[in-house]
């Protein structure tokens, strides 16, 4: 029953109110450069609503303006989209003479609809007032020289008191209606331009993309550690000697740090710190990653032809996430198995193969493709360029990925997004 009465009680309709009041600023201060213009009574009054036009033109040929337009849209037209939803109105300087253009006309239809605003926020509540008194036998307030003469109460009659609400209603109506109508002009006119929507979309799934690579160093390297932990716990109780136990805690150890050292990385990148890519493992620090795996009782051989330093920081550190996976997998799903590791670097490529037999118990990751972190391997892979093929080859299992290295001052390649399948060693 009171959802009419609804907008008239929300804060958007007062905030919006006093946006457009605002804009009787520009209107205030011609009226005092030329007196002449503030006599609404006079035809030359009219020109306050065109003169200061191609000064609000000119205005926002500035790129800042738009910027200064949007900020005060968002606070007062749109106060209440602060829920994570896209805005309403960019708060950006004009990138465009479109964008230029657009300011203009908001600033024209703002200032137009705001003088209109302005003049019945103080005549309708006069008109109220001249009403109760005429209906009450005084004398009424002068009536002021821009009001038609019927429409002003004179006499003393009593029946005018019914007619008081009038004006305010009809005042609070149309700031409601004049705030909607102002909303829905600047989404159009302040909205975000084609190329801030793309501007904006690109980021997002700049944002998107940096996530999912958190979450799979999050899984590759806390998923490692917690592997080696287990496992060599379990080592050192079934073996019950103390020389096998300090060596296992020693791994421990040294894997729970690394790991520490890769969340911290991983939270400071969360809280938007600065991070930097330096300080995490490459190629080049393949070796813990052989300790800890031998440390738990796989049979590890390593060969690594080419040099690793030639590698690109990027596609060394991917790599060394894919050999990190792999060796993961041999651990948590194989056992104590020989595993052989193969790093080739070539002109234009690098090698990963990494291979061990199959367990005797039956797989569990549930089909082709199980688990994520093959899927990881592969997501890694297909984001440099490269391919990775994970699955059975002659009776083992085999983990292989091809990554492009560019020459140094060469472009990178594209990515090359294509489907493999894989099973989850169990």
């Amino acid at each position: 029953m009171f959802a009419p009465l609804r907008p008239y009680a929300r804060a958007v309709t007062f905030t919006r109110w006093l946006h457009l009041v605002m804009a009787c600023v520009v209107g205030t201060l011609f009226a005092f450069v030329a007196p002449g213009l503030a006599r609404m009574d006079e035809v030359r009054g009219l020109w306050l609503l065109v003169l200061p036009l191609p000064f609000l033109f000119a205005a926002a040929m500035v790129p800042g303006v738009r910027l200064s337009e949007g900020t005060q849209a968002r606070l007062l037209l749109f106060p209440h989209d602060r829920d994570g939803r896209p805005p309403a109105v960019a708060a950006s300087a004009s990138a465009s003479w479109g964008d230029r253009w657009r300011t203009g006309l908001w600033m024209a239809l703002r200032y137009e609809l705001g003088m209109l605003t302005a003049f019945l926020s103080v005549h309708l509540p006069f008109l109220a007032a001249a009403l109760v008194a005429s209906a009450g036998g005084t004398e009424a307030p002068e009536k002021p020289p821009v009001w038609p003469s019927p429409l002003w109460p004179s006499g003393g009659e009593a029946w005018h008191a019914a007619l008081a609400p009038l004006p305010l209603a009809g005042l609070a109506a149309f700031v409601v209606a004049a705030g909607a109508l102002t909303a829905g002009a600047a989404r159009r006119l302040l909205g975000p331009s084609a190329a801030e929507r793309i501007a904006a979309l690109e980021e997002r799934t700049d944002r998107l993309l940096e996530h999912n690579r958190l979450a799979r160093e999050l899984h590759d390297s806390i998923g490692h550690a917690l592997t080696v932990a287990v496992v060599q716990a379990g080592a050192a109780r079934a073996a019950g000697s103390e020389e096998f136990t300090r060596l296992a805690l020693t791994a421990i150890e040294e894997t729970g740090r690394h790991a520490l050292e890769d969340l911290e990385r991983v939270l400071r990148t969360l809280r938007e710190d600065t991070p930097g890519p330096g300080g995490r493992p490459t190629l080049a620090d393949t070796e813990r990653l052989l300790a800890a795996a031998r440390g738990s009782g796989a049979h590890v051989t390593a060969e690594v032809t080419g040099p690793l330093e030639a590698v690109p920081g990027p596609v060394s550190r991917e790599g060394y996430r894919i050999v990190q996976e792999a060796l993961t997998n041999v651990v948590r799903h194989a056992g104590p198995v020989p595993v052989s590791v193969r790093i080739a670097v070539r002109e234009g490529a690098l090698e990963l193969d990494i291979r061990n037999p199959l367990p005797e118990r039956p797989a569990a990751a549930g089909g082709p493709g199980g688990g994520s972190g093959l899927r990881g391997i592969r997501e890694r892979a297909a984001l440099l360029g490269g391919r990775a093929e994970t699955g059975e080859h002659d009776g083992g299992w085999r983990v292989r990925a091809l990554l492009p290295v560019p020459a140094p001052g060469a472009p990178p390649r594209a990515p090359a997004l294509k489907r493999r399948t894989g099973r989850a060693v169990a």
